[in-house]
């Protein structure tokens, strides 16, 4: 692992991937947050030593560098998953890339089922905590300590100030923000009537199939982690109707003029 990083990093770096202040990962029915960079480079994820390559409709595949609000970006035109079959440490290889590349601060951006009756599709929720339950761990096995320590330290998987520095942002625009923990499943399926009792049981807002193990692995490597889920659907006892990725695609889509006004102005104005 630590050979194809280096590696990777090298490739970037020649490309022109140089000094980048934050990372983006755009989730689901998320891509079009790209159009708000300025995009200086853009290298489709088959041509870059060691990267998967992303197999979900509607996830473009590009990583791209450029400019936004005045701050050097990297960002994944398309995450990758457990359930198209790649390990945990391939999905999240991205990651350590990122830190290496000097990037200390990641954003990460789902699409969600909501189990919170105050949820309506289509809101904004910035993630306080999650609850893994994908059954699979992405630090598993060896620890090379060249990356982190063996046991990490989860007390805080998403950064205070971040949250309190983007919900100030939202109260300034009169964005209806809400905020709530994040539950993840392995996928590909949606979740059944059972299971979203059992996700809002378990004390979870949002239930998805991503975000975890990106998040996980930054904190492995002390990266601060701001998370963000688009509600695209609701499962809420007695009331869950079907759902269908299009649909998914769909309902982001009405929260990206809102994500995008919020990301921009956290970028430029984030002070840790």
């Amino acid at each position: 692992m630590w050979n194809k990083v280096q590696e990777t990093v090298s490739f970037l770096k020649e490309k022109g991937f140089v000094n980048p202040d934050f990372a983006i990962v755009l989730g689901t029915g998320l891509g079009r947050l790209s159009q708000i960079i300025d995009i200086e480079k853009s290298i489709p994820y088959a041509e870059i030593p060691n990267f998967p390559i992303s197999t979900v409709q509607g996830h473009t595949g590009n990583l791209i560098y450029g400019t936004l609000a005045g701050k050097k970006v990297v960002a994944l035109q398309g995450r990758f998953h457990y359930y198209e079959g790649w390990s945990m440490q391939e999905l999240t290889f991205p990651i350590r890339v990122f830190k290496f590349l000097g990037i200390e601060n990641l954003i990460v951006s789902n699409a969600s089922g909501g189990v919170n009756s105050k949820f309506k599709v289509g809101d904004v929720m910035v993630i306080t905590d999650h609850i893994n339950m994908m059954h699979e761990h992405p630090l598993r096995g060896t620890n090379d300590e060249r990356f982190g320590v063996r046991f990490v330290d989860m007390h805080e998987p998403y950064n205070l100030q971040m949250i309190t520095q983007f919900k100030a942002i939202a109260q300034k625009h009169k964005i209806n923000l809400q905020e709530g923990v994040y539950l993840a499943l392995q996928g590909p399926t949606f979740e059944t009537p059972a299971e979203y009792v059992m996700v809002k049981t378990m004390g979870a807002d949002t239930v998805g199939m991503s975000t975890v193990p990106e998040v996980i692995v930054a904190k492995h490597m002390n990266m601060n982690c701001l998370g963000i889920s688009v509600i695209t659907d609701l499962g809420l006892e007695g009331q869950v109707e079907s759902v269908s990725h299009e649909a998914v695609q769909l309902a982001a889509k009405t929260a990206e003029k809102s994500v995008s006004l919020l990301v921009k102005e956290f970028v430029a104005n984030y002070q840790l």
